[in-house]
């Protein structure tokens, strides 16, 4: 190769090629025939002698080469020249987004159908950060002064689901180096990275967590490891601050900023915390949030969290405790006394791949786990939790302020700044011990003093109040008064109703004395527990065999569902299909099923959810299905006009009705 030019501002691939180019003997300016530098304007590299005729040839490859001059092209890297023919030949490397002209870029006023007084650019880095600007975007709606304009650096490792990310928004994306190279009035960062000191506009950063607590190293120092966004390496260049405002959410924070890093304390700006504002605002929804996710009157919800790193509990790090984890906790704790869910970090989410993770999570999902979405679903899941099982991520900080138990699965060893309060509250949690029984770690830790009065103090020393104060601070920094409407920020949405489907096979005990039904179910049960046992399988479970040896078969659906020729039509294929089935249930709604038993018999179960919330049946209808099993097992007989079962699973008493369906034959009341 005699040539090779590139026409990108991007800086990280032309330092290498400047160094090893200088290196040879050869020839390299920027695109101006200027000395390069990591500031000008792209980058030539050629032989000696055809330097001229390189720079020459420029204009034309130019033209070429981006779609807005006429062209077909959009490379960022491109050259060869034949020394023998005298033609240059293009080789095209990674494209280069093509910069909007609407409502920014060249002659933009020609094409906008409104002038706007400020410009905001929010900048993204990955999914992670971009969440926190999800939560302040509301400050500036229905202010028609104001454009929004979303960029991102590229200088994340986690660039997946950012794309979506900005095609949900629907705002206008800047290329990066077009966002370098447009004057804003205000830019929003919850990250540092990329080349956030050469915006040509005001800049804030927010924290993207619980204020800045993790240790990591800015690229370029060596061994050191800092405090993320609080300290000299992430704050300043040449020796001087580059942001405007450095949002805290608390005093705490200034006085470590002022220790750490004095020439960044003027830029400090105390306002609270808006992601944990959202979820105070949705704690009396906290029911709500409970139902969407499908917990049930006497079952506790454990929430698994997990922050990235491989010492975090989802990372493979000294311990690798999750896969061991996982298959316990299934066994250990009985499907209809807790309901399992994972917040998992967007990093992990999005760096290993959603399709990956549920890989590996199969078979926990299959046993009942609810795959949390790490963006727009956590809050809820920790606003809904009884316990989480967590790590030194912000996550389980933010549980603990909320008055949730924690038990602390992994801490870290040494990724917190030893002085922050989540520091401290790692430190004193209580522990999870991966041999112990977890039921019984469970069952202490929520009948224990878990409290931590600090917690709440910690995250934030404005309660509620980010919304006022955040507004405020942006608005200053772009010298426009406020709307005189008050700032208030989005309540958190109602996920969509995501009840467990359990396709793995549960071991049912029970134990039956007149109407009342005891019932445990789980996927191993107990050695030497009381009580009968059968097995409950689900028809879509991944083990086949697992049905042949089923005692009860279940399923849900619409009661019409023509591909099943309806409930009647599926429950006599299941019965004729596998004869060691004594039961063939099909679940029609979050509180009924009917059932065919092996004699033919039809029954309808519903549960008495009667008036009172706290006092009504609640169970899975497969539960009820598994009782009437056991109670015809043991010598029951439905009459004509019914029965009504107690069925005491979860710490209550459930009542469930069944009724035939059809005036039944004498034989076919009671057996199986």
């Amino acid at each position: 190769m005699d040539a090779s030019w590139q026409f990108s501002n991007a800086q990280s691939g032309p330092a290498a090629d400047a160094l090893l180019v200088y290196d040879a003997g050869d020839t390299v300016t920027d695109l101006d025939d200027k000395p390069w530098n990591a500031v000008g304007r792209g980058l030539l590299a050629d032989a000696p002698g055809i330097h001229t005729t390189a720079l020459n040839a420029l204009p034309s490859i130019w033209s070429r080469a981006h779609p807005r001059r006429g062209g077909t092209l959009a490379p960022d890297r491109v050259g060869v020249h034949s020394a023998a023919s005298s033609t240059w030949e293009v080789c095209v490397g990674p494209a280069e987004p093509v910069s909007i002209r609407v409502p920014v870029g060249e002659e933009s006023y020609r094409w906008t159908s409104r002038q706007s007084h400020r410009r905001v650019l929010l900048i993204v880095h990955n999914v992670t950060s971009a969440g926190r600007l999800l939560d302040v975007l509301p400050l500036f709606y229905n202010d028609f002064r104001v454009q929004l304009l979303v960029t991102s650096t590229g200088s994340s490792a986690f660039q997946a689901g950012v794309g979506e990310l900005f095609a949900e928004l629907e705002l206008p994306v800047l290329p990066w180096t077009q966002a370098l190279s447009t004057p804003v009035d205000l830019a929003i960062s919850a990250s540092f990275g990329g080349e956030l000191p050469r915006i040509q506009g005001k800049l804030s950063v927010l924290p993207h967590g619980v204020g800045y607590t993790k240790k990591l190293a800015e690229p370029g120092t060596g061994n050191r490891e800092p405090t993320f966004g609080l300290s000299p390496e992430w704050l300043l260049v040449d020796g001087k601050p580059f942001v405007d405002g450095l949002v805290l959410s608390h005093p705490e924070q200034v006085a470590r900023l002022r220790r750490v890093c004095p020439e960044a304390f003027e830029a400090a700006v105390v306002a609270g915390d808006p992601c944990f504002d959202r979820m105070l605002a949705a704690h009396t929804y906290r029911d709500r949030f409970r139902r969407a996710l499908g917990v049930r009157r006497g079952q506790r919800l454990v929430v698994l969290n997990s922050t990235w790193n491989p010492e975090g509990l989802f990372g493979s790090g000294d311990r690798d405790m999750l896969p061991g984890l996982l298959p316990r906790l299934a066994a250990e704790l009985p499907a209809d006394d807790y309901r399992l869910a994972a917040v998992l970090h967007p990093n992990i989410w999005y760096g290993h791949g959603p399709g990956q993770v549920r890989a590996w999570l199969d078979d926990a999902c299959r046993a009942g786990l609810a795959l949390i979405d790490p963006v727009r679903g956590w809050r809820q899941a920790v606003l809904a939790a009884d316990a989480v099982v967590g790590d030194f991520g912000a996550v389980s900080y933010y549980a603990a302020a909320l008055d949730v138990p924690v038990l602390m699965a992994a801490d870290g060893r040494g990724r917190l700044d030893p002085e922050t309060p989540l520091a401290s509250f790692v430190r004193h949690a209580p522990r999870l011990d991966p041999h112990g029984s977890l039921r019984d770690q469970v069952e202490r830790l929520l009948a224990g003093e878990h409290g931590w009065p600090d917690a709440a103090n910690g995250v934030t020393s404005v309660p509620g109040a980010s919304a006022k104060l955040l507004r405020r601070h942006f608005y200053r920094l772009m010298s426009l008064p406020e709307p005189a409407a008050p700032a208030l920020l989005e309540p958190l949405p109602l996920p969509t109703y995501d009840p467990p489907r359990r396709t793995a096979p549960l071991r049912v005990r029970t134990r039956v004395y007149g109407v009342d039904v005891w019932i445990e179910r789980s996927a191993v049960s107990p050695y030497g527990a009381p009580g009968d046992t059968h097995v409950a399988v689900h028809e879509d479970t991944r083990d086949p065999a697992a049905l042949e040896v089923a005692d009860l078969i279940m399923r849900e659906g619409t009661p019409d569902d023509p591909r099943l020729g309806g409930w009647r039509g599926w429950s006599t294929d299941v019965v004729r299909c596998y004869p060691q089935c004594g039961m063939a249930a099909f679940v029609t709604g979050p509180h009924t099923c009917t059932v065919r038993t092996r004699n033919g018999a039809l029954f309808r179960l519903s549960a008495d959810t009667g008036m009172d919330a706290d006092t009504g049946a609640d169970l899975d209808p497969v539960a009820y299905a598994s009782s009437l099993y056991a109670w015809l097992s043991s010598g029951g007989r439905v009459p004509p006009a019914g029965v009504r079962l107690r069925v005491h699973a979860a710490g209550g008493v459930h009542p469930v009705c069944v009724v035939p369906v059809t005036p039944l034959p004498r034989s076919a009341t009671g057996e199986l």
